[in-house]
């Protein structure tokens, strides 16, 4: 009797090897960081000669150009190194790694993680954020589709959280010393051209801000300003690039709704009015100090009078500057702004009458205009 065999109708399916890859790939992980840390180990950092490169590297104006940013929170103005100089000191500074990752993407909504980690020391700082696939616009946003367009919306916003993480990891002192070396290489290499401011308002142009919105912000014409004032700028260029801030937060843009409107005309008339009645008291009161001599003096001279009678006693610029952000009353506020008119140099008067308006505006609203009405001798 033959015996029959039936064949497995199985027996010719491909063996399952999905565990056995996935050991190999986290065997091969498992190893690459082991290699990391035994050489980080082996070959550990020199602080001195990587606070050198990195201070070497702050001199370059192009990388000093991009190294800060600023952006405004509450009553104050935050300031800190940008993600192209923070990636400069870690690569400077050695033996660390940092990325951004995209974990998974469903729904439209991309969950990322940021990370830094220094081999040397065996340190990480990890940072997970969800990111939404949909750009706002004037006109209400929409959703990317764009595969490109999602890649950089991504990278725009883990770029925030890899600085943050890579500033986690570095020494602060280091990063003091690297933004005080970008800031010598900026002032050193500050040149205002017709052709740089034109190529300024350009930039500022693609996130829709004037030129009327830049000279209502720095108070001057545009051919006037300062190497100080072009700094700020260029500092907030550098945040709307990275997308740390908002036009809006900076510059008075158009709004449609008519209240907003009529509420930025009351505060640019508020302004008006704080920096003439600040004119007046600091010309009545140096008048009234120097006598009629000084009257006869105001009449033919001009703002002349007012810096001909500084007194010898004036206080310093950083002390007065200190005394207007920490005044917490109008009449605090006015005895600090009292003592601009002894500081001898002008754009840092300019600074400070700037400074006092900026406060005057951050104090409460309706005691402030109770409190400037009475003073101006009607409502505003």
């Amino acid at each position: 009797m033959n015996d029959v065999q039936v064949s497995n109708p199985f027996g010719d399916a491909p063996k399952q090897t999905t565990g056995a890859v996935v050991a190999t790939e986290q065997a091969k992980a498992v190893a690459e960081v082991q290699a990391a840390l035994l050489i980080a180990r082996a070959n550990p950092r020199d602080p001195i000669r990587a606070m050198d490169r990195i201070l070497h590297d702050c001199m370059r104006p192009s990388l000093a150009e991009e190294a800060t940013y600023q952006f405004p929170r509450g009553d104050t103005i935050i300031k800190g190194a940008s993600i192209r100089l923070a990636e400069t000191i870690a690569k400077r500074w050695g033996n660390m790694e940092a990325g951004i990752k995209e974990l998974s993407r469903a729904n439209g909504v991309s969950e990322c993680l940021a990370y830094a980690w220094d081999y040397e020391t065996n340190y990480r700082d990890v940072r997970t954020f969800t990111v939404r696939h949909w750009r706002d616009t004037r006109e209400g946003g929409y959703a990317l589709k764009d595969e490109r367009d999602i890649y950089e919306l991504i990278a725009n916003n883990g770029a925030r959280r890899k600085r943050a993480c890579i500033l986690a990891l570095v020494d602060g002192d280091v990063v003091d010393a690297a933004l005080a070396q970008c800031k010598v290489t900026q002032e050193a290499k500050v040149e205002i051209t017709d052709e740089r401011i034109a190529q300024m308002l350009e930039h500022f142009e693609a996130y829709g801000v004037t030129k009327v919105m830049i000279e209502r912000r720095i108070e001057r014409r545009i051919d006037q300003i300062t190497p100080a004032m072009w700094l700020s700028l260029r500092e907030i260029y550098n945040t709307l690039r990275d997308g740390v801030s908002t036009p809006g937060e900076w510059f008075d843009m158009p709004a449609d709704d008519p209240a907003a409107n009529v509420a930025a005309r009351a505060k640019r008339s508020r302004t008006s009015a704080i920096k003439s009645r600040m004119k007046a008291r600091r010309t009545s009161r140096t008048r009234s100090d120097a006598g009629p001599e000084a009257d006869r003096t105001g009449e033919t001279g001009g703002d002349s009078a007012v810096s001909a009678n500084v007194p010898e006693s004036a206080v310093t610029y950083a002390q007065i500057a200190d005394a207007i952000r920490e005044a917490a009353t109008p009449e605090a506020l006015d005895a600090a702004a009292d003592q601009i008119r002894g500081i001898d140099d002008e754009a840092q008067r300019t600074e400070l009458e700037q400074l006092y308006s900026t406060r005057a505006g951050e104090l409460d609203e309706g005691d402030y205009r109770n409190g400037l009405s009475e003073r101006c001798g009607g409502p505003l």
